[in-house]
């Protein structure tokens, strides 16, 4: 500790001039440096004679919302994969009978930063707990505590998709899996509380029972529009589910007949012919990059599709759910919308080799 706070420590880093009383350091991310530039910022300013200090803004956890807040809840099953967990504050419990919520790295490493901020001031520490250090408005920014909730809530389950499909990719781990799933108990939540999921699954079964998937596949997908309704799609030879999904939900938008034909067939036909190949008569199903193309084609002749394109806007933040897992099409069109979607991570077919 002592060499820290000395001229060996961080003194040994340059002091940045300033010519304001309050300065806001910000970085690109987590493990950026932005408190080892505070602390050296203030030990530099002792060293002349000046006093100062520092505090942080951190959105999450939000101290003075519940433990058991699906918020709070929410932060925890975002940060899953690095095991960060919420825990009352009892510094700040016991220096002013006040219960916070913190998180665990921060509770672990605060009476170590609070002894070197203290060395450095050469006096007791101005902090008595990490709440004491956080700048979060948040609580009081909410109007309407029910829609929070339920935001919060969906998120939580998003999450868990999220992991459950990096983990069957090979590109997250079980324990994630694992802690999601808690996480979801522990807000008294299941999978079927997001309508979507199982909307999508159902779609997927109605694929297979009216034998219109393409070749033996049979994928459902979902969307909730922002009236609360949901609109589903099913896979067929000439389009993806998400596709059917997008075109559907345009059409509830724009007030449009739902047998309406949006996309041209005569494109239609042509792209599905180029994608297998040129001079063969082949079908291949359009994904939704693709399909969104044809639709504004389409739109320069037909004026319903032009209204269907319009409404598009409005699906941005919807939540949608796929039966499996999304070709790369699929994802970057909805990505382009702005959706919020999950899938389950099962492949759609088991075809693997041509």
């Amino acid at each position: 500790m002592d060499r820290i706070a000395s001229q060996e420590g961080f003194g040994s880093l340059d002091y940045v001039p300033v010519t304001r009383p309050l300065v806001v350091v910000t970085g690109p991310g987590p493990n950026s440096g932005k408190m080892g530039t505070c602390l050296s910022q203030i030990y530099h300013e002792f060293q002349m004679g000046r006093k100062a200090r520092y505090s942080k803004f951190e959105t999450f956890p939000v101290w003075n919302l519940p433990l058991s807040h699906p918020v709070n809840i929410a932060y925890e099953s975002a940060t899953a994969d690095l095991m960060d967990s919420n825990a009352i504050d009892h510094f700040h419990l016991e220096a002013y009978g006040i219960p916070a919520v913190n998180y665990n790295r921060d509770l672990q490493t605060f009476p170590l930063l609070r002894a070197m901020l203290a060395k450095i001031a050469g006096g007791a520490s101005v902090y008595n707990s990490p709440t004491d250090m956080g700048v979060n408005c948040i609580a009081a920014g909410i109007v309407d505590d029910a829609a929070v909730r339920k935001a919060a809530e969906m998120e939580i389950i998003r999450r868990y998709f999220k992991y459950d499909a990096e983990n069957k990719l090979g590109r997250g781990t079980e324990e994630a899996v694992v802690r999601s799933s808690e996480l979801i108990r522990r807000a008294n939540l299941s999978l079927a509380d997001r309508p979507v999921v199982t909307q999508a699954r159902e779609a997927a079964k109605l694929c297979e029972q009216e034998g219109k998937g393409d070749g033996g596949i049979y994928c459902g997908a979902a969307i909730q529009l922002p009236n609360g309704e949901i609109v589903m799609g099913k896979n067929s030879s000439l389009m993806h589910s998400a596709v059917a999904m997008i075109l559907n939900a345009a059409k509830a938008l724009a007030g449009l007949d739902n047998e309406k034909l949006l996309l041209r067939p005569d494109i239609l036909e042509k792209v599905s012919t180029f994608k297998h190949g040129l001079g063969t008569q082949e079908r291949v199903g359009l994904n939704l990059s693709e399909a969104l193309i044809v639709l504004t084609v389409s739109s320069a002749t037909d004026p319903d599709a032009q209204k269907a394109l319009d409404v598009l806007t409005q699906l941005q933040n919807c939540d949608v759910h796929l039966s499996h897992t999304p070709g790369h099409g699929d994802e970057q069109g909805l990505r382009h919308l702005g959706c919020s979607y999950t899938y389950d991570p099962q492949v759609p077919t088991k075809k693997l080799f041509p």
